[in-house]
């Protein structure tokens, strides 16, 4: 995250899990000049400042991404050796960072999209039907005697 440590600060850090307390206990931890938020390991939302003033970004996802569009909320984009880099997170509503009430359905959806990305992926060979034998162990032979002696 392109932020300065003395950009974004504890204070808001605190509001915001207050904000996003109905997803559980959440805890502010600095991360690359900003914070992470997560509950239980999970994290759900980052804090950053990219040049227009401290914002919270809630975790997304590919099947989310349209909601907080609607929304009118932004992806998180930052520059990395001259690239933008895209991460799925998103700037919460402007009327969910009013009011905790208002911010519980997004944290709710941020809580979600942090535990499928963190669920394993199930890998599927080409043909799941087919059946392939477990290797026999190799069953050790008898002791050869070593060196002179």
């Amino acid at each position: 995250m392109a932020t300065t440590s003395s950009s974004v600060s504890r204070e808001f850090a605190d509001y915001c899990c207050e904000l996003l307390a109905s997803a559980g206990p959440c805890v502010a931890r600095r991360m690359f000049g900003g914070w992470g938020i997560s509950t239980d390991g999970l994290t759900l939302a980052i804090i950053a400042d990219l040049g227009d003033g401290e914002r919270l970004y809630l975790k997304a996802s590919e099947d989310t991404r349209q909601q907080f569009e609607g929304a009118g909320c932004k992806r998180f984009v930052y520059e990395a050796k001259g690239k933008a880099m895209a991460m799925n997170y998103y700037s919460a509503p402007e009327d969910a960072m009013e009011s905790a009430r208002i911010m519980q359905p997004w944290a709710r959806i941020s809580l979600e999209c942090a535990l499928k990305a963190k669920a394993p992926s199930v890998k599927r060979s080409r043909d799941a039907t087919q059946f392939i034998a477990p290797r026999k162990k190799a069953t050790p032979g008898p002791r050869r005697k070593t060196g002179a002696g």
